[in-house]
Protein backbone atom coordinates (compact mmCIF):
# COMPACT_ATOMS: atom_id res chain seq x y z
CA UNK A 1 0.00 0.00 0.00
CA UNK A 2 1.36 3.10 -0.84
CA UNK A 3 1.54 6.01 1.94
CA UNK A 4 2.49 9.49 1.44
CA UNK A 5 4.33 11.36 4.07
CA UNK A 6 4.38 15.16 4.94
CA UNK A 7 7.39 15.68 2.78
CA UNK A 8 5.51 13.93 -0.58
CA UNK A 9 2.47 15.89 0.25
CA UNK A 10 4.50 19.50 0.05
CA UNK A 11 2.06 21.87 -2.20
CA UNK A 12 4.26 23.26 -4.83
CA UNK A 13 5.12 27.29 -4.85
CA UNK A 14 6.34 29.85 -7.84
CA UNK A 15 8.78 31.54 -6.68
CA UNK A 16 7.84 34.55 -9.41
CA UNK A 17 3.89 34.34 -10.89
CA UNK A 18 3.79 32.97 -14.62
CA UNK A 19 2.27 33.91 -17.72
CA UNK A 20 1.21 32.56 -20.68
CA UNK A 21 1.20 35.23 -23.74
CA UNK A 22 0.60 33.47 -27.04
CA UNK A 23 0.06 30.47 -28.83
CA UNK A 24 -0.05 28.72 -32.11
CA UNK A 25 -0.50 25.91 -33.83
CA UNK A 26 -0.54 23.67 -36.97
CA UNK A 27 -4.01 21.90 -38.28
CA UNK A 28 -2.82 18.19 -37.51
CA UNK A 29 -3.55 15.83 -40.39
CA UNK A 30 -2.27 11.65 -40.36
CA UNK A 31 0.32 12.17 -43.25
CA UNK A 32 1.92 15.44 -43.84
CA UNK A 33 4.27 14.96 -46.58
CA UNK A 34 4.42 18.48 -47.99
CA UNK A 35 6.45 19.62 -44.91
CA UNK A 36 9.59 18.67 -42.31
CA UNK A 37 8.61 18.71 -38.64
CA UNK A 38 11.03 21.99 -38.35
CA UNK A 39 9.33 23.47 -40.40
CA UNK A 40 5.81 22.12 -39.24
CA UNK A 41 7.02 23.57 -35.84
CA UNK A 42 8.07 27.23 -37.54
CA UNK A 43 4.54 27.08 -38.70
CA UNK A 44 3.56 26.98 -34.98
CA UNK A 45 6.22 29.23 -33.65
CA UNK A 46 4.93 31.48 -36.61
CA UNK A 47 1.30 32.27 -35.51
CA UNK A 48 2.30 32.23 -31.92
CA UNK A 49 4.32 35.09 -32.62
CA UNK A 50 2.68 37.13 -35.33
CA UNK A 51 -1.23 36.06 -34.45
CA UNK A 52 -1.48 36.62 -30.95
CA UNK A 53 -1.83 40.49 -30.93
CA UNK A 54 1.43 40.88 -28.91
CA UNK A 55 2.72 44.56 -28.48
CA UNK A 56 5.99 43.69 -30.47
CA UNK A 57 7.09 42.89 -33.09
CA UNK A 58 7.67 38.93 -33.74
CA UNK A 59 11.48 39.76 -34.39
CA UNK A 60 11.72 41.64 -30.84
CA UNK A 61 10.02 38.48 -28.93
CA UNK A 62 12.09 36.61 -30.61
CA UNK A 63 14.96 38.36 -29.01
CA UNK A 64 13.20 38.34 -25.60
CA UNK A 65 13.27 34.43 -25.19
CA UNK A 66 16.32 32.74 -23.45
CA UNK A 67 15.24 29.14 -22.72
CA UNK A 68 13.09 26.29 -24.77
CA UNK A 69 11.76 23.77 -23.79
CA UNK A 70 11.18 20.59 -26.29
CA UNK A 71 8.57 17.92 -26.61
CA UNK A 72 8.37 14.79 -28.72
CA UNK A 73 6.84 11.80 -27.66
CA UNK A 74 8.83 8.93 -29.80
CA UNK A 75 12.06 9.93 -32.18
CA UNK A 76 11.87 6.55 -33.65
CA UNK A 77 8.80 7.45 -35.86
CA UNK A 78 11.18 9.74 -37.73
CA UNK A 79 14.47 7.74 -37.26
CA UNK A 80 15.88 11.19 -35.76
CA UNK A 81 17.25 11.03 -31.86
CA UNK A 82 17.61 14.83 -30.44
CA UNK A 83 15.49 16.27 -33.12
CA UNK A 84 14.98 19.36 -30.44
CA UNK A 85 18.54 20.30 -31.62
CA UNK A 86 17.31 20.13 -35.70
CA UNK A 87 13.99 22.39 -34.33
CA UNK A 88 16.34 24.77 -32.20
CA UNK A 89 18.79 25.09 -35.19
CA UNK A 90 15.87 25.72 -37.74
CA UNK A 91 13.93 28.41 -35.76
CA UNK A 92 17.02 30.41 -35.04
CA UNK A 93 17.49 30.09 -31.48
CA UNK A 94 20.85 28.60 -31.18
CA UNK A 95 22.92 29.13 -29.20
CA UNK A 96 20.21 29.50 -26.46
CA UNK A 97 20.03 26.40 -24.33
CA UNK A 98 17.25 23.73 -24.75
CA UNK A 99 16.08 20.77 -23.39
CA UNK A 100 13.62 17.78 -24.48
CA UNK A 101 11.11 16.46 -23.13
CA UNK A 102 9.81 12.50 -23.56
CA UNK A 103 6.80 11.65 -20.68
CA UNK A 104 4.60 9.40 -23.08
CA UNK A 105 1.22 11.03 -24.10
CA UNK A 106 2.11 13.81 -21.00
CA UNK A 107 4.87 15.18 -22.98
CA UNK A 108 3.08 18.27 -23.96
CA UNK A 109 2.14 18.55 -20.56
CA UNK A 110 5.54 18.24 -18.76
CA UNK A 111 6.81 20.07 -21.48
CA UNK A 112 4.31 23.27 -19.82
CA UNK A 113 5.96 22.18 -16.89
CA UNK A 114 9.12 22.75 -16.95
CA UNK A 115 9.10 25.59 -18.88
CA UNK A 116 6.61 27.33 -16.03
CA UNK A 117 9.48 26.39 -13.69
CA UNK A 118 11.98 27.80 -15.38
CA UNK A 119 10.41 31.42 -15.04
CA UNK A 120 9.19 30.49 -11.70
CA UNK A 121 12.40 29.62 -10.28
CA UNK A 122 13.98 32.59 -11.93
CA UNK A 123 16.61 30.57 -14.48
CA UNK A 124 14.48 32.57 -17.12
CA UNK A 125 11.81 35.78 -18.00
CA UNK A 126 10.86 34.36 -21.46
CA UNK A 127 10.36 30.54 -22.42
CA UNK A 128 9.35 29.09 -25.60
CA UNK A 129 7.10 25.57 -25.25
CA UNK A 130 7.11 23.49 -28.25
CA UNK A 131 5.99 20.39 -28.92
CA UNK A 132 5.32 17.89 -31.96
CA UNK A 133 4.85 14.46 -33.03
CA UNK A 134 5.51 13.21 -36.63
CA UNK A 135 3.90 9.78 -37.01
CA UNK A 136 3.02 9.53 -40.96
CA UNK A 137 7.06 7.81 -41.51
CA UNK A 138 5.23 4.87 -40.71
CA UNK A 139 2.53 2.48 -41.78
CA UNK A 140 0.00 1.98 -39.29
CA UNK A 141 0.29 -0.82 -38.07
CA UNK A 142 3.93 -0.13 -36.78
CA UNK A 143 2.68 3.03 -35.50
CA UNK A 144 0.67 1.41 -33.03
CA UNK A 145 3.57 -1.22 -32.18
CA UNK A 146 5.35 1.83 -31.30
CA UNK A 147 2.84 3.66 -29.11
CA UNK A 148 1.79 0.26 -27.44
CA UNK A 149 5.40 0.08 -25.97
CA UNK A 150 4.32 2.84 -23.65
CA UNK A 151 3.28 0.63 -21.64
CA UNK A 152 4.79 -2.41 -19.52
CA UNK A 153 6.30 -4.99 -21.70
CA UNK A 154 6.17 -7.31 -19.33
CA UNK A 155 2.47 -7.42 -18.67
CA UNK A 156 0.31 -5.20 -20.44
CA UNK A 157 2.17 -5.15 -23.86
CA UNK A 158 1.28 -9.03 -23.77
CA UNK A 159 -2.36 -7.74 -24.31
CA UNK A 160 -1.92 -6.68 -27.84
CA UNK A 161 0.35 -3.86 -29.70
CA UNK A 162 -2.43 -1.60 -29.54
CA UNK A 163 -3.34 0.98 -27.01
CA UNK A 164 -7.34 0.74 -27.38
CA UNK A 165 -6.78 -3.20 -25.74
CA UNK A 166 -4.84 -1.47 -22.37
CA UNK A 167 -8.31 0.45 -22.05
CA UNK A 168 -10.55 -2.17 -22.86
CA UNK A 169 -10.54 -3.61 -19.75
CA UNK A 170 -10.52 -0.46 -17.85
CA UNK A 171 -14.02 0.35 -19.90
CA UNK A 172 -14.89 -3.20 -19.00
CA UNK A 173 -14.55 -2.89 -15.45
CA UNK A 174 -15.98 0.69 -14.81
CA UNK A 175 -18.76 -0.13 -16.76
CA UNK A 176 -19.57 -3.23 -14.13
CA UNK A 177 -18.60 -0.86 -11.34
CA UNK A 178 -20.14 2.44 -11.68
CA UNK A 179 -23.06 1.86 -14.29
CA UNK A 180 -21.90 3.41 -17.34
CA UNK A 181 -24.00 2.48 -20.48
CA UNK A 182 -22.27 2.54 -23.75
CA UNK A 183 -24.61 4.75 -24.45
CA UNK A 184 -22.80 7.33 -22.19
CA UNK A 185 -19.72 6.65 -23.45
CA UNK A 186 -21.04 6.95 -27.11
CA UNK A 187 -22.17 10.22 -26.27
CA UNK A 188 -18.70 11.41 -25.60
CA UNK A 189 -17.87 10.81 -28.80
CA UNK A 190 -20.65 12.46 -30.58
CA UNK A 191 -19.58 15.81 -28.32
CA UNK A 192 -15.86 16.05 -29.33
CA UNK A 193 -16.28 14.56 -32.99
CA UNK A 194 -18.83 17.65 -33.21
CA UNK A 195 -16.93 20.14 -31.69
CA UNK A 196 -14.26 19.85 -34.06
CA UNK A 197 -16.43 20.66 -36.55
CA UNK A 198 -15.50 23.95 -35.96
CA UNK A 199 -12.02 23.76 -35.42
CA UNK A 200 -9.46 24.61 -38.85
CA UNK A 201 -7.02 22.12 -36.99
CA UNK A 202 -9.07 18.95 -36.43
CA UNK A 203 -8.21 15.58 -38.09
CA UNK A 204 -11.37 13.90 -36.87
CA UNK A 205 -14.30 16.11 -37.44
CA UNK A 206 -17.63 14.75 -38.01
CA UNK A 207 -21.70 14.86 -37.12
CA UNK A 208 -22.74 11.28 -35.84
CA UNK A 209 -24.93 9.93 -34.13
CA UNK A 210 -25.04 7.68 -31.11
CA UNK A 211 -26.43 5.22 -33.02
CA UNK A 212 -23.53 5.29 -35.52
CA UNK A 213 -20.76 5.63 -32.69
CA UNK A 214 -22.11 2.32 -31.73
CA UNK A 215 -22.63 1.12 -34.75
CA UNK A 216 -18.76 1.56 -35.53
CA UNK A 217 -16.06 -1.11 -36.27
CA UNK A 218 -14.60 -2.09 -32.98
CA UNK A 219 -11.43 -1.52 -31.92
CA UNK A 220 -10.78 -3.31 -28.98
CA UNK A 221 -14.35 -4.81 -27.45
CA UNK A 222 -16.47 -2.65 -25.98
CA UNK A 223 -13.93 0.52 -27.38
CA UNK A 224 -15.28 1.65 -31.16
CA UNK A 225 -12.79 3.27 -33.41
CA UNK A 226 -15.04 6.24 -33.31
CA UNK A 227 -14.32 6.58 -29.76
CA UNK A 228 -10.67 6.53 -30.12
CA UNK A 229 -8.01 9.54 -31.35
CA UNK A 230 -6.10 8.75 -34.17
CA UNK A 231 -2.50 9.31 -34.96
CA UNK A 232 -1.71 12.78 -35.29
CA UNK A 233 1.34 14.30 -37.01
CA UNK A 234 1.44 18.68 -36.24
CA UNK A 235 3.20 21.01 -33.72
CA UNK A 236 2.45 23.39 -31.14
CA UNK A 237 4.15 26.43 -29.31
CA UNK A 238 3.41 28.46 -26.39
CA UNK A 239 5.58 31.56 -25.19
CA UNK A 240 5.52 31.40 -20.97
CA UNK A 241 7.01 34.55 -19.19
CA UNK A 242 7.23 36.06 -16.08
CA UNK A 243 4.82 39.36 -15.09
CA UNK A 244 7.12 42.22 -16.05
CA UNK A 245 7.70 41.17 -19.70
CA UNK A 246 3.61 39.56 -19.42
CA UNK A 247 2.69 43.11 -18.95
CA UNK A 248 4.87 44.70 -22.02
CA UNK A 249 3.85 41.88 -24.54
CA UNK A 250 0.00 41.52 -23.70
CA UNK A 251 -3.02 43.12 -22.27
CA UNK A 252 -4.76 40.20 -21.54
CA UNK A 253 -2.20 37.73 -20.06
CA UNK A 254 -3.34 34.01 -18.54
CA UNK A 255 -1.82 33.09 -14.93
CA UNK A 256 -0.83 29.63 -14.59
CA UNK A 257 -0.31 27.11 -12.56
CA UNK A 258 0.61 23.39 -13.11
CA UNK A 259 1.54 20.08 -11.32
CA UNK A 260 2.08 16.53 -12.04
CA UNK A 261 1.33 13.22 -10.64
CA UNK A 262 2.93 9.55 -11.69
CA UNK A 263 1.93 5.87 -11.21
CA UNK A 264 3.10 2.75 -12.04
CA UNK A 265 2.94 0.86 -15.64
CA UNK A 266 1.53 -2.33 -14.14
CA UNK A 267 -2.31 -1.31 -14.22
CA UNK A 268 -2.37 -5.25 -12.95
CA UNK A 269 -0.10 -4.19 -10.33
CA UNK A 270 -1.67 -0.92 -8.80
CA UNK A 271 -0.41 -0.66 -5.17
CA UNK A 272 -3.97 0.76 -3.65
CA UNK A 273 -4.12 3.75 -1.25
CA UNK A 274 -6.36 5.91 0.62
CA UNK A 275 -8.03 8.07 -2.00
CA UNK A 276 -6.57 11.97 -1.59
CA UNK A 277 -9.12 14.19 -1.00
CA UNK A 278 -9.41 17.44 -3.32
CA UNK A 279 -10.07 20.84 -1.56
CA UNK A 280 -13.85 19.97 -2.27
CA UNK A 281 -14.44 16.82 -0.69
CA UNK A 282 -14.88 14.42 2.40
CA UNK A 283 -14.50 11.00 3.58
CA UNK A 284 -17.97 11.12 3.79
CA UNK A 285 -18.15 11.38 0.44
CA UNK A 286 -16.67 7.89 -0.19
CA UNK A 287 -17.83 6.08 2.56
CA UNK A 288 -20.55 3.66 -0.02
CA UNK A 289 -17.76 2.95 -1.94
CA UNK A 290 -15.62 1.86 0.99
CA UNK A 291 -17.05 -1.61 0.76
CA UNK A 292 -15.13 -5.45 1.33
CA UNK A 293 -12.53 -5.51 -1.89
CA UNK A 294 -12.44 -1.98 -2.85
CA UNK A 295 -9.08 -0.72 -4.05
CA UNK A 296 -8.54 2.53 -4.87
CA UNK A 297 -7.22 3.00 -7.62
CA UNK A 298 -8.14 -0.12 -9.11
CA UNK A 299 -8.68 -0.21 -12.58
CA UNK A 300 -11.57 2.26 -12.52
CA UNK A 301 -9.19 5.57 -11.53
CA UNK A 302 -6.01 7.15 -12.47
CA UNK A 303 -4.43 7.65 -9.43
CA UNK A 304 -1.61 10.25 -11.24
CA UNK A 305 -4.53 12.23 -12.39
CA UNK A 306 -6.24 13.07 -8.93
CA UNK A 307 -2.40 13.82 -7.52
CA UNK A 308 -1.85 16.14 -10.57
CA UNK A 309 -5.12 17.97 -9.51
CA UNK A 310 -4.46 17.19 -5.24
CA UNK A 311 -1.52 19.26 -6.00
CA UNK A 312 -2.68 21.81 -8.98
CA UNK A 313 -5.87 22.95 -7.46
CA UNK A 314 -3.82 24.18 -4.31
CA UNK A 315 -1.50 26.28 -6.06
CA UNK A 316 -4.04 27.93 -7.66
CA UNK A 317 -6.44 28.69 -4.85
CA UNK A 318 -9.03 26.26 -6.59
CA UNK A 319 -11.51 24.89 -3.70
CA UNK A 320 -13.82 23.51 -6.36
CA UNK A 321 -13.56 23.13 -10.14
CA UNK A 322 -17.16 22.03 -11.19
CA UNK A 323 -18.67 25.54 -10.04
CA UNK A 324 -15.11 27.40 -10.13
CA UNK A 325 -13.81 25.99 -13.99
CA UNK A 326 -15.14 27.87 -16.93
CA UNK A 327 -14.29 24.72 -19.11
CA UNK A 328 -11.92 22.22 -18.99
CA UNK A 329 -9.93 20.09 -21.59
CA UNK A 330 -9.48 16.58 -20.86
CA UNK A 331 -7.08 13.56 -22.30
CA UNK A 332 -9.95 12.03 -24.28
CA UNK A 333 -7.50 9.31 -25.66
CA UNK A 334 -10.53 7.13 -25.67
CA UNK A 335 -13.96 8.15 -24.06
CA UNK A 336 -13.62 5.54 -21.04
CA UNK A 337 -10.14 7.91 -20.21
CA UNK A 338 -12.24 10.90 -20.46
CA UNK A 339 -14.51 9.94 -18.71
CA UNK A 340 -12.54 8.00 -15.69
CA UNK A 341 -11.03 11.64 -15.24
CA UNK A 342 -13.95 13.22 -14.31
CA UNK A 343 -13.59 11.51 -11.01
CA UNK A 344 -9.87 12.20 -10.81
CA UNK A 345 -9.96 15.82 -11.04
CA UNK A 346 -13.03 15.98 -9.21
CA UNK A 347 -15.81 17.37 -11.89
CA UNK A 348 -17.48 14.18 -9.97
CA UNK A 349 -17.73 12.29 -6.95
CA UNK A 350 -15.41 8.86 -7.67
CA UNK A 351 -18.41 6.69 -8.95
CA UNK A 352 -20.83 9.07 -10.70
CA UNK A 353 -18.26 10.32 -13.15
CA UNK A 354 -21.28 9.57 -16.18
CA UNK A 355 -23.79 12.23 -14.35
CA UNK A 356 -21.31 14.85 -15.99
CA UNK A 357 -22.18 13.66 -19.50
CA UNK A 358 -26.01 12.49 -18.65
CA UNK A 359 -26.60 16.01 -16.69
CA UNK A 360 -24.97 18.39 -19.72
CA UNK A 361 -22.77 20.00 -17.59
CA UNK A 362 -20.17 19.05 -20.07
CA UNK A 363 -22.00 20.50 -22.87
CA UNK A 364 -21.37 24.42 -24.57
CA UNK A 365 -24.91 23.94 -24.55
CA UNK A 366 -26.58 21.44 -22.06
CA UNK A 367 -29.10 19.45 -24.36
CA UNK A 368 -31.23 18.53 -21.57
CA UNK A 369 -31.71 23.02 -20.99
CA UNK A 370 -30.72 24.41 -23.98
CA UNK A 371 -28.82 26.83 -21.61
CA UNK A 372 -24.94 27.22 -21.44
CA UNK A 373 -23.10 23.84 -20.17
CA UNK A 374 -21.88 24.65 -16.12
CA UNK A 375 -18.58 23.55 -17.32
CA UNK A 376 -17.76 22.70 -20.91
CA UNK A 377 -15.33 19.82 -21.84
CA UNK A 378 -13.21 19.73 -25.23
CA UNK A 379 -14.43 22.34 -27.22
CA UNK A 380 -11.51 22.17 -29.38
CA UNK A 381 -12.49 18.67 -30.40
CA UNK A 382 -9.87 16.99 -27.75
CA UNK A 383 -7.81 14.17 -28.95
CA UNK A 384 -10.73 12.10 -30.30
CA UNK A 385 -12.10 14.91 -32.83
CA UNK A 386 -8.89 16.94 -33.50
CA UNK A 387 -5.70 15.83 -32.51
CA UNK A 388 -3.30 13.59 -30.95
CA UNK A 389 -0.07 14.57 -32.07
CA UNK A 390 1.77 13.50 -28.49
CA UNK A 391 4.87 15.63 -28.25
CA UNK A 392 2.19 18.63 -29.24
CA UNK A 393 -0.79 17.35 -27.43
CA UNK A 394 -0.80 19.02 -23.95
CA UNK A 395 0.16 22.16 -25.35
CA UNK A 396 -2.34 22.93 -27.93
CA UNK A 397 -5.02 21.89 -25.15
CA UNK A 398 -3.67 25.00 -22.66
CA UNK A 399 -3.27 27.02 -25.79
CA UNK A 400 -7.32 26.55 -26.38
CA UNK A 401 -7.75 27.27 -23.12
CA UNK A 402 -5.54 30.57 -23.20
CA UNK A 403 -7.69 31.60 -26.64
CA UNK A 404 -10.55 31.01 -24.69
CA UNK A 405 -10.03 33.05 -21.79
CA UNK A 406 -8.80 35.93 -23.64
CA UNK A 407 -12.15 35.42 -25.90
CA UNK A 408 -10.38 34.52 -29.03
CA UNK A 409 -11.81 31.89 -29.99
CA UNK A 410 -13.73 33.21 -33.27
CA UNK A 411 -9.99 34.37 -34.28
CA UNK A 412 -8.08 31.65 -34.69
CA UNK A 413 -11.09 28.81 -35.73
CA UNK A 414 -13.49 31.30 -37.36
CA UNK A 415 -11.53 33.10 -39.64
CA UNK A 416 -11.74 31.84 -43.10
CA UNK A 417 -7.79 32.64 -44.31
CA UNK A 418 -6.79 29.94 -41.35
CA UNK A 419 -9.11 27.31 -42.80
CA UNK A 420 -8.07 27.83 -45.98
CA UNK A 421 -4.11 27.87 -44.84
CA UNK A 422 -4.64 24.48 -44.46
CA UNK A 423 -6.44 23.45 -47.58
CA UNK A 424 -9.99 23.20 -46.15
CA UNK A 425 -13.23 25.60 -46.61
CA UNK A 426 -14.80 27.04 -43.26
CA UNK A 427 -18.23 25.02 -42.80
CA UNK A 428 -21.40 27.17 -43.84
CA UNK A 429 -23.14 26.09 -40.53
CA UNK A 430 -19.62 26.85 -38.68
CA UNK A 431 -20.19 27.63 -34.86
CA UNK A 432 -18.96 29.53 -32.52
CA UNK A 433 -17.80 27.59 -29.37
CA UNK A 434 -16.19 30.98 -27.46
CA UNK A 435 -17.33 30.95 -23.63
CA UNK A 436 -18.72 34.05 -22.60
CA UNK A 437 -16.59 36.47 -21.19
CA UNK A 438 -16.27 37.11 -17.08
CA UNK A 439 -13.81 39.36 -15.30
CA UNK A 440 -12.87 36.34 -13.77
CA UNK A 441 -12.21 33.16 -16.07
CA UNK A 442 -10.18 30.06 -15.04
CA UNK A 443 -9.83 26.77 -17.15
CA UNK A 444 -8.01 23.72 -16.88
CA UNK A 445 -6.35 21.06 -18.52
CA UNK A 446 -5.27 17.48 -18.42
CA UNK A 447 -2.29 16.14 -19.97
CA UNK A 448 -2.27 12.32 -20.02
CA UNK A 449 0.31 9.33 -20.47
CA UNK A 450 0.34 5.81 -20.79
CA UNK A 451 -1.81 4.05 -18.92
CA UNK A 452 -1.71 6.50 -15.87
CA UNK A 453 1.63 6.39 -15.81
CA UNK A 454 2.57 10.32 -15.72
CA UNK A 455 -0.04 13.19 -15.56
CA UNK A 456 -0.11 16.85 -15.37
CA UNK A 457 -2.83 19.33 -14.94
CA UNK A 458 -2.68 23.06 -15.45
CA UNK A 459 -5.04 25.85 -14.16
CA UNK A 460 -5.10 29.13 -16.21
CA UNK A 461 -6.68 31.98 -14.88
CA UNK A 462 -7.61 35.57 -16.86
CA UNK A 463 -5.12 37.40 -15.04
CA UNK A 464 -6.38 41.34 -15.50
Amino acid sequence: MIIMKEGNKRIPKWSRRVFVVAGGTTAYRKWFPEYKIEELAMLAFRQMLENNDLKMDPLEVKGLINFCVYGEFADHFQDQLLCESKVHDYLGLDPLYNIGVKTGGATGGSTVLAAASAVASGYADVVLALGWERMDEVDTRTGNMYISTAACKDFETRLGRIYSSYYAPMAKKFMDAYNLSEETRAKVAVKNHLYACSSPYAQQPGKYTVKEVLDSRMSAWPLRFLECCAMSTGAASMLLCDEKTAYKLTDNPCEVFIAGGSHTLRVADRRPQEIPLLPHETKDMYKDLMKPGFRYPGFESFLASRMAAWFAYRMAGITNPLEELDLVELHDAFTISDIQTYGDIGLRPYGQEPDYIESGDAYYINPNTNKPGKCPANLSGGLIGTMHAVGATGIFQGIECMWQLQGKYDKFHGDPKIWKQWGKEKPKDWQSLQIPQKKKMQAAWVSHAGVGSHVTLGVMKKAW
